[in-house]
C-alpha cells in the first residue's frame, strides 16, 4: 500500500516531477522511480479528480490544469485507467457516463454498454440444452460484447468537451509508452488470473512479462496500447467500428488465439464487423428522484443502478434516518435494499427489448406501497416477491413469485471529476470480470470484455418472466450507478463505485451516510459496508461485522456473511466557499487517489 500524504502546493509540483519519472523507462531492469503519491482526500480550487489510481488522477488533473473541462478530464482519466487498471476497464469494455452541465444546469447521460451480437439468442450460453459452466462462458469469445467505451469517450468529448479527442488521449498514451509502476493490487489481480492469462499468448506476453507475475515496484509498459490510442486520436473511433482495429477485434473473438499447449476449451464468439458498425452510444435522460429536498440523478436502464438506488431512497424518504440510532439506520437501509432488489430482479432489463416500468419504479407512490413492509423489529423473509409498479397496492403487498439474482462480476472502476466552471462527471466503466475474458487483442494492447455473462443464461426463476435473457443487439443488465446530487440546481456532490451488484448498495450507503447521517464525503466512502440484495443473508465487510450494532441486528433477524472488500468508491463535493473536495478510498483496492488543480493552503 502506498503512503497516504496530504496534498500541498509544494507537493503538487513534486508529484508532477515524480509522475514524469515514474512513467519513464527504468534505469534498472524491471524497476521504476516511485509512483505518484496517493491521498484519499484533497481540497482546493480549479477542479478535482478522484479515481482508484494516482497516475490516472494525475492525467485528469493535467488536462484540467491545461484548460480542459470536466468531460475532457474524465476521458483522460478513463483512458489512463485503461493502462493502469486494464483488468477493470479499457476500450475493450463499456460503461455509463453521467454529466452535469453548469451552463444549462441539466444532467445528461450516455449509455455506452456493450451489446450482444446480432446472431445472439436466448440460447447463447446453452449447449445441448444446458447452461455452460460460468467459468467456461467467461473465458471465451462467446462472452464478448461489442465494446462501447471508445465510442462513449469520443461522443462525450464531441458533445460537451473543449479539447480534441486526440489531445485528451495523450496523457494515457504517454503512460502506456513509458510504463507505470506495478503496485500490490495490480500484482494480486494478475496472480489471481495467471492460469487464464497463460493460455493466451498475447495476454501472457503483456501481463506476465518474462513468464512471471510482475513484481511490485517494477515497470509495466504497453507500447501496443499507446499505438492504439494514437490511432484512435488520428482516425477517431471509426478505426474501431469500421476499420482495421475492429477487424482485429472480430478476428480475435471468432478465433480466440489460444496457446496450442493449453488444456482449456475456449469457445469462439459470434461477433461480426456488422455488429461493430451498428453500435451506438445512447444519449438518454437520467433517472431522477427528490430526496430530502435534493435532486438525485443517475443512469437509466439498461443499467438497474439508477432505478434501484432511486427506489430505495424513495422507500427511505419516510424514515428520519438522521434521528434513528445506528441499529435502526442499518436495519432500514438493508430492508430498503432488499425490497428494491426484489423489484430490480423482476422488472429491469434493456428497455429496447423489455417494457421496463422506469417511471413507476421511481414514483414515490410505489415506494410508499413497498416501504410499509418494513417494521422496526422484524426482517423480511427473502427472497421477497416483487411488487407491481404499474399497479401499486393501497396497502403493503407483493405480487407474484420472487425473482432470483443473476451473476455479475465484482470488478469495475469509477471516477469522478469537476472543473472550475462547475461541470461534473460521474463515470463508471468496466470489462466485467477482473481480467475480463482474459483475451488480449494481439498487437493492440487491451483485454476484451466478458460482459455478455451479465445476461441470465436461462430464466432464473421458472415461470417468472426474465427481462435479462440474451438477445440480438441487446444490452445485458448492469448495476452501475454513477450519481450526481444537486442542491438548488447546483452540484452538491457526486459519487459512484465498482463492485458488480454491490455497486447499488455501496452508492446507497454513501448517499445516506452523507445526506442523513452527518458523515463527510470521505467518511461516507470509508465507512464499513454491507450489501443486502434480496437474499437470506447480507454480505458484509469484516469491519461491518465487527460493529457493536451487529448483535442487535441479528437479534431482530438479520443474518450476515463475510463478503470481503465491497466496492472502491470515489466522489467530489462542492464546498460552500466554492472549493472542490475530492475523496477516494483510504484502504480498499490499495487506496484511491484524490487531487485538485490548486490545493487549498
Amino acid at each position: 500500500m502506498r503512503v497516504l500524504t496530504r496534498f500541498t502546493p509544494a507537493l503538487a509540483l513534486a508529484t508532477a516531477l515524480v509522475s514524469a519519472l515514474a512513467t519513464a523507462p527504468s534505469a534498472a531492469a524491471g524497476r521504476a522511480a516511485p509512483p505518484p503519491a496517493k491521498t484519499p482526500e484533497a481540497v482546493g480550487w480549479g477542479g478535482a479528480v478522484a479515481s482508484v489510481d494516482a497516475d490516472a488522477t494525475a492525467a485528469g488533473i493535467e488536462v484540467l490544469r491545461n484548460g480542459g473541462n470536466a468531460v475532457d478530464a474524465a476521458v483522460a482519466t478513463a483512458a489512463a485507467l485503461g493502462v493502469t487498471e486494464p483488468y477493470s476497464a479499457g476500450i475493450g469494455g463499456g460503461g455509463y457516463f453521467v454529466y452535469y452541465d453548469a451552463r444549462t444546469r441539466t444532467v445528461q447521460t450516455l449509455d455506452g454498454r456493450e451489446t450482444a451480437p446480432g446472431t445472439a439468442g436466448p440460447d447463447l450460453f446453452l449447449e445441448n440444452g444446458q447452461p455452460l459452466p460460468f467459468a467456461d462462458a467467461v473465458t471465451s469469445g462467446l462472452s464478448v460484447g461489442v465494446p462501447g467505451t471508445a465510442a462513449t469517450w469520443e461522443r462525450a468529448v464531441r458533445l460537451w468537451g473543449s479539447r480534441s479527442f486526440a489531445e485528451v488521449l495523450k496523457p494515457a498514451e504517454r503512460i502506456a509508452e513509458r510504463g507505470f509502476t506495478v503496485d500490490q493490487t495490480f500484482r494480486d489481480q494478475t496472480a489471481a488470473n495467471e492460469d487464464r492469462f497463460r493460455d493466451f499468448p498475447a495476454t501472457r506476453a503483456l501481463f506476465l512479462p518474462g513468464g512471471a507475475v510482475p513484481a511490485v515496484g517494477s515497470t509495466l509498459r504497453n507500447p501496443d496500447l499507446a499505438a492504439t490510442y494514437r490511432q484512435l486520436g488520428r482516425q477517431g473511433t471509426r478505426a474501431l467500428y469500421q476499420g482495421d482495429l475492429g477487424a482485429d477485434i472480430v478476428r480475435t473473438v471468432r478465433r480466440p488465439p489460444v496457446d496450442p499447449a493449453a488444456t482449456r476449451t475456449v469457445r469462439p464468439g459470434k461477433l461480426t464487423a456488422k455488429d461493430l458498425r451498428g453500435y451506438d452510444v445512447r444519449r438518454q435522460q437520467p433517472t431522477h428522484v427528490a430526496y430530502r429536498g435534493l435532486d438525485v440523478y443517475s443512469i437509466a436502464p439498461s443499467s438497474s443502478g439508477g432505478t434501484t438506488v432511486g427506489e430505495a431512497l424513495n422507500i427511505l424518504e419516510r424514515s428520519d434516518l438522521g434521528r434513528l440510532d445506528a441499529t435502526q439506520y442499518y436495519h432500514r437501509f438493508l430492508e430498503a435494499s432488499r425490497i428494491s432488489f426484489a423489484d430490480r430482479n423482476r422488472w429491469v432489463g434493456d428497455p429496447r427489448f423489455s417494457d421496463v416500468p422506469t417511471a413507476q419504479l421511481l414514483s414515490q407512490r410505489y415506494a410508499d406501497s413497498r416501504a410499509c413492509l418494513i417494521t422496526p423489529d422484524h426482517v423480511l423473509a427473502s427472497p421477497l416477491a416483487p411488487g407491481d409498479p404499474r399497479h401499486p397496492a393501497t396497502g403493503c403487498a407483493t405480487a407474484g413469485t420472487a425473482s432470483a439474482e443473476g451473476h455479475e462480476g465484482p470488478n469495475t472502476t469509477h471516477l469522478t471529476v469537476a472543473d472550475r466552471w462547475g461541470n461534473v462527471v460521474s463515470y463508471t466503466l468496466t470489462i466485467e470480470q477482473t481480467g475480463g475474458s482474459a483475451i488480449t487483442v494481439p498487437g493492440r494492447g487491451f483485454l476484451l470484455n466478458n460482459e455478455l455473462t451479465d445476461f441470465s443464461f436461462t430464466p432464473l426463476t421458472p415461470g417468472v418472466p426474465d427481462p435479462n435473457l440474451p438477445g440480438p443487439g441487446k444490452r445485458p443488465r448492469s448495476s452501475i450507478a454513477p450519481t450526481i446530487v444537486l442542491k438548488d440546481g447546483r452540484p452538491f456532490f457526486a459519487a459512484g463505485s465498482p463492485g458488480g451488484a454491490t455497486i447499488i448498495t455501496t452508492v446507497l450507503q454513501v448517499l445516506t451516510g452523507r445526506i442523513d447521517r452527518g458523515l463527510s464525503l470521505e467518511q461516507a466512502i470509508a465507512a464499513p459496508r454491507a450489501s443486502q440484495r434480496n437474499a437470506a443473508a447480507t454480505g458484509a465487510e469484516p469491519a461491518f461485522l465487527a460493529l457493536p450494532q451487529r448483535a442487535k441486528l441479528e437479534a431482530i433477524g438479520h443474518l450476515f456473511t463475510d463478503a470481503g472488500e465491497i466496492g472502491a468508491a470515489t466522489g467530489v463535493e462542492r464546498l460552500p466557499d466554492g472549493r472542490w473536495l475530492a475523496a477516494a478510498e483510504p484502504v480498499r483496492r490499495g487506496g484511491g487517489a484524490a487531487a485538485v488543480v490548486v490545493p487549498a493552503r
